[in-house]
This record gives structure tokens, sequence and C-alpha cells, in this order.
């Protein structure tokens, strides 16, 4: 078994979501002491966003590859290799400016792959890249579970991991950060407790 744990914040120890995805791991690594951990600090060692030779690593098949395609494929594959190894995903996903953080999104950017993690038939898109469990730790400054116009973090997420197949997905977050130490205490407090329950 294969734990994976995606960190995006910038904030380091002042960080909501960081907090939740070591209250994440530890959970998961209590339930499956066997389970191998990898971590990836999207932060303290960025993926860069995409650009002609890395969609074409990405996107196309190896045997089209010329020479620096060719030579920026391993390492864009090992990005999508080490998520199609894991059973359980745990995704840092604070919100910034209404939306994820860019370093989330490039990382992104490699899991979705025509042909691997989805593909397109007679009903339309299927997801191929089910299997796994995903539990999105967010960290969120306002309250949006009802402001759909502003929300596009939690959202976002939700469209992109269904349509790659991923139907066993969970938020864990803490709202209204930016209320102050005590509506913290009170959103960490209620994460606990969805946390215990997975």
């Amino acid at each position: 078994m294969q734990i994976l744990r995606i960190d995006s914040s910038t904030t380091g120890d002042q960080s909501i979501s960081r907090k939740l995805t070591d209250e994440l791991l530890a959970h998961f690594t209590a339930k499956h002491p066997e389970a191998r951990v990898v971590t990836r600090d999207l932060v303290a060692d960025p993926l860069p966003h995409i650009d002609p030779i890395t969609t074409s690593a990405i996107r196309t098949p190896p045997e089209t590859h010329e020479e620096a395609v060719a030579a920026a494929y391993p390492e864009q594959r090992a990005v999508l290799d080490e998520f199609l190894a894991s059973d359980v995903v745990i995704v840092g996903a604070p919100m910034y400016n209404f939306t994820i953080p860019s370093q989330l999104k490039a990382w992104l950017d490699r899991l979705g792959v025509p042909g691997v993690t989805f593909k397109y038939g007679a009903n339309g898109p299927e997801g191929l890249a089910g299997g796994r469990k995903v539990v999105v730790a967010s960290a969120r400054g306002g309250e949006y579970s009802t402001d759909q116009l502003a929300e596009n973090q939690e959202s976002l997420l939700t469209t992109f991991f269904g349509f790659i197949g991923v139907d066993d997905l969970h938020f864990v977050r803490v709202e209204k950060a930016g209320f102050g130490p005590e509506a913290i205490e009170q959103g960490m407090n209620a994460a606990k407790q969805e946390i215990a329950k997975l």
C-alpha cells in the first residue's frame, strides 16, 4: 500500500492545510502501518508550469517524442506514476484568491493525461484513474460553503478528480481561518472529527 501526501501551501508553519495533512497522514499511517509514504512538497520542490515540451511529454506517446521531449518525459511521467501507484492521496489545498495555488494546478496538469487517466468515448468522457481514495485538506479564510460564485477551489478539485474517475473523494476543511485563532481552533476540532471517520 502507498500513501501520497501533497502540500502546496506557501505559509510554512502557519499553514492550516499543512496541519491538516499532518493529521491526515497520522490517521492513515495508524490505520495502515505497513504503508509506504511518499511526500511531494510543491513549494519546496515546485513543478514548473507546463510548456510546449512538457505538454508533449505528458500527452503524446513516447515513441513519437523528439529529443527534447524524450528528455523531459521521465520526470513528467514520474509525477503521474506516483499518483497512480498510491492507494490514498492526501492533497493539501488552501484557497488562494478564490481558487487553488498555482503550484497545485501545475501538479494537476500532469495527472490529466488522455488515454491514461481519461478517455473520450461514444458517451463522452470516461475517467480511468479510479480505485484510490483522495482526501483534500482544504483551508479557507472566509466561509464559502454557501457562496458558490466565489468558490473555485473545492469545486475545481471535485470536477477534476471526478473527470479522471476518482469517486472516493473527501474534503476535510477549516473555514473562516481569517476570523482569528478561535475560529481556527473550532475549525481544526471539527476537521479532526471528520478525519476520524475516514
